[in-house]
């Protein structure tokens, strides 16, 4: 991969928002065993985010490999002052270039430079990459909560980075 064009652009193309609705189910399901719950709690999320039409408080993007999208992030509204990051997945085959790491950087600009003075994302243990890149990030934990989704007993965890 070293030699491939390396991409980070916003989710504008058609089939961007449904390419991410798909990876996420394919690879969640392959990789964790979740079920199309969690494929659904993915689209009822990029279906909000696409329906708000929010550009300055809102943002989601692709990173492509080669012209072949890598992985993605979004950063919408939760209030006037907080936001949040959702749906940050990398494909296995682009792992270990430091595309999770860019993403979420992307999102934590895109938030300041949006006026949000705090950054929120909720996550599950079983994340363990992505975990590692919010906690570099100065995310912190504040709150874990035991739960059963996507079929899986699992425990939900929440991550604030103030941006202020």
């Amino acid at each position: 991969m070293s030699d491939q064009q390396v991409v980070i652009r916003t989710a504008d193309v058609p089939g961007d928002l449904g390419w991410m609705i798909m990876a996420h189910g394919e690879v969640y399901a392959r990789e964790y065993g979740w079920d199309t719950s969690f494929e659904a709690l993915v689209a009822r999320i990029l279906a909000d985010y696409a329906n708000a039409d929010d550009g300055d408080r809102a943002q989601a993007w692709i990173a492509e490999v080669g012209g072949r999208r890598a992985g993605c992030v979004m950063c919408c509204a939760e209030d006037e002052t907080t936001a949040e990051l959702h749906t940050l997945l990398v494909e296995p085959w682009a792992r270990g270039h430091s595309l999770g790491a860019r993403l979420v950087d992307q999102s934590i600009d895109f938030a300041r430079k949006a006026g949000y003075a705090q950054l929120k994302l909720w996550t599950n243990d079983p994340l363990v990459a992505a975990r590692r890149i919010y906690l570099s990030r100065g995310f912190r934990l504040v709150r874990e909560e035991p739960h059963q989704s996507f079929g899986m007993d699992m425990v939900g965890q929440y991550y604030e980075l103030d941006l202020q």
